[in-house]
């Protein structure tokens, strides 16, 4: 991977208080103009996340949480795909999130996440999270109805109050081991129309198109300071927002991914040490296989 020297390094928000969106810039590449390059890097990164990844699962001590959120077209699936594309399956978990279901509506607004929480020694991936609840939910508050929350509850404080229970949900994870990092994948409309049209007019991608996402571009303002608001008012230390410019697949991948290891670097992962009873069973298991070896020999 890149060090800092080599590009700049992705847009980590731990105190949203002056955080503006209009101050990230979509089309940035942090000074990096050659994509063979970044390719090249990204490989790499992937080989030392798996590492990690190994050390991460063999230790059992820590959890991860990645967290995506991104307006339609900006790159999630393509950005968890490259990423994690080197790490062992069994160390990952991914869940994505759409509409919630008539028992998720029955429950509180962080029940159906919570279920999916990683173990220890796992990374988990949301593709799209309880964030939704102040994005989506926000922008079309009529989805609050179908929620049937007492009417003393819906309040002009209760995307407020929202973001105050995630940020105390996420600390709550945080002081029981679970490293929570969050994705904004940042792309212009400009961009998303260029996708959008793509998607209609190579036949590979049509089945990636939606009406509903094009229609949704009619809110993008409204979405936008959605966003910002979240963001603003979650980011911490201990759950981090990256806010990765995402007109360039290219860049946004290897900034993704270089925030991934950044964070698992920082836990001190390592191979369990060996005791000294453990050395002695394994010397006993040594034993018994090259018996068997020798058994062997004497049979032929």
């Amino acid at each position: 991977m890149p060090r800092d020297r080599d590009f700049a390094a992705p847009y980590r928000v731990t105190d949203g208080r002056r955080f503006r969106l209009r101050d990230v810039d979509p089309g940035d590449t942090g000074g990096l103009k050659n994509k063979d390059k970044a390719r090249e890097a990204l490989k790499a990164g992937v080989a030392r996340l798996a590492e990690l990844q190994e050390k991460l699962y063999a230790q059992d001590r820590w959890a991860v949480l990645l967290v995506f959120q991104a307006m339609d077209a900006a790159g999630k699936d393509g950005a968890i795909e490259h990423v994690m594309s080197g790490v062992n399956p069994q160390g990952v978990q991914v869940f994505s999130f759409q509409a919630p279901s008539a028992e998720e509506l029955d429950h509180d607004f962080l029940w159906r996440t919570a279920r999916c929480l990683p173990e220890r020694g796992r990374i988990g991936i949301f593709n799209r999270s309880y964030y939704e609840e102040v994005l989506v939910v926000r922008v079309h508050p009529e989805f609050l109805k179908g929620q049937r929350l007492p009417e003393k509850l819906v309040t002009k404080r209760i995307w407020e109050e929202r973001c105050e229970d995630i940020a105390a949900h996420e600390r709550y994870l945080s002081r029981n081991g679970v490293r929570v990092v969050k994705f904004f994948l940042h792309v212009s409309k400009e961009e998303q129309k260029r996708r959008f049209l793509a998607r209609l007019d190579e036949p590979e991608k049509n089945w990636k198109f939606s009406a509903g996402d094009v229609r949704e571009r009619g809110h993008w303002g409204d979405y936008q300071a959605a966003y910002e608001d979240a963001i603003r008012r979650t980011a911490t230390k201990d759950a981090p927002w990256y806010v990765i410019p995402a007109d360039n697949k290219w860049f946004t991948r290897l900034a993704v991914a270089r925030a991934v290891i950044d964070t698992l670097e920082d836990l001190d992962l390592r191979f369990p040490e060996v005791d000294e009873k453990q050395r002695q069973g394994f010397a006993e298991a040594r034993a018994l296989l090259e018996g068997e070896e020798r058994a062997g020999r004497k049979k032929r």
